[in-house]
């Protein structure tokens, strides 16, 4: 059985999504679309599909598919994912998106809620969970490896020198850090408190620090920027920079280098230090694309219900939520209550 998928905005990461479909067995692309002409015919030929220069065309040619990728751009990265995401709800197709879910929450709000009326797959590209390392660090923690958890922290740092608004780096980056710290919490964020600056010479707050308490009573940090990529060594010290993920518990403690490079036990009491490398081959950030989109696949290949998806978008919409107190609470001076 195959999987035939159509995709919506044919930039950079929807060639990407591409790419991925084409080197997944269980998966075909039949139909790109880009409102840019040039991009849609190129990705035509690329991948030997029909293009098309709107989702209403689209949905009016008769062309039978599966499931689409939402991977339009707009404003902050999310302003863009709104239209046709409906549209393709509306018309009856599972539907996974780019991350952020959106830059307005209120859409992001009402995109999940026609996914639920309508009872379809929704997903959403937060790939930084997607590792072989992060799914033995989850079966630690679920075998009570860690004993009580009491802290999370999470550090990501990348180089990028966009100006575009005051708020990109907060709505465009760290819907992953926060989805990867609720993913370990197993809880909702229920108060957050943030503190943001300007790197130098910049115009939009490209810094952040964010603290989180959880419904189950974990507390969280999160340190963010867009100024830099200090450290980075495989990533190549380009547009990827530094990420980190501590989990302290009451027996032991996790820590998580760069998605899927090193993991590392540390025993609180007895036992030993145990240190994995590139857990199941995966040796680069990149590889989380088609870890995450193979899920996806696999996902609407064995019709899991919509609520058991993995990474939905229900949940972009929670962190995203959480992203809008830390910027409602820069903006007060206060903890805001989610």
């Amino acid at each position: 059985m195959t999987l035939r998928v159509a995709i919506i905005g044919m930039g950079g990461i929807g060639n990407n999504h591409g790419r991925c479909y084409t080197q997944h067995p269980g998966a075909e692309v039949v139909a790109v679309c880009d409102i840019i002409q040039e991009r849609s015919d190129k990705a035509a030929e690329t991948f030997g599909c029909q293009g098309f220069y709107s989702v209403e065309a689209l949905l009016n040619s008769g062309l039978e598919f599966d499931a689409a990728s939402v991977t339009t751009a707009g404003v902050e990265n999310g302003g863009d994912h709104y239209l046709p995401t409906m549209q393709l709800l509306r018309a009856g197709y599972p539907v996974l998106g780019e991350k952020p879910i959106s830059n307005d929450v209120s859409e992001a709000a009402e995109m999940v809620a026609l996914a639920k009326l309508q009872n379809l797959r929704y997903g959403v590209n937060l790939n930084h969970r997607f590792t072989p390392a992060a799914e033995l660090a989850k079966a630690w923690v679920d075998a009570g490896r860690l004993g009580e958890i009491n802290m999370i922290d999470m550090t990501m740092w990348i180089n990028n020198p966009n100006e575009t608004s005051p708020h990109f780096h907060m709505r465009a980056l760290h819907p992953h850090s926060l989805d990867v710290m609720r993913y370990f919490a197993r809880g909702e964020v229920v108060k957050v408190q943030a503190f943001f600056k300007k790197g130098a010479g910049r115009t939009i707050w490209s810094n952040a620090q964010v603290n989180l308490l959880y419904d189950n009573g974990i507390i969280g940090h999160l340190r963010g920027s867009y100024d830099g990529n200090f450290g980075a060594t495989s990533l190549g010290g380009g547009s990827y920079g530094l990420e980190t993920l501590d989990i302290f518990g009451s027996d032991g403690r996790i820590f998580l280098r760069d998605a899927c490079e090193e993991l590392t036990f540390y025993p609180r009491f007895t036992g030993s230090l145990e240190r994995h490398e590139n857990v199941g081959g995966m040796s680069h950030f990149g590889e989380t694309f088609y870890s995450r989109i193979s899920r996806w696949i696999e996902q609407n290949l064995e019709a899991v219900a919509p609520e058991d998806i993995d990474a939905s978008g229900a949940d972009a919409l929670r962190v995203q939520q959480v992203i809008e107190g830390a910027i409602e609470s820069w903006r007060t001076g206060e903890v805001i209550s989610l």
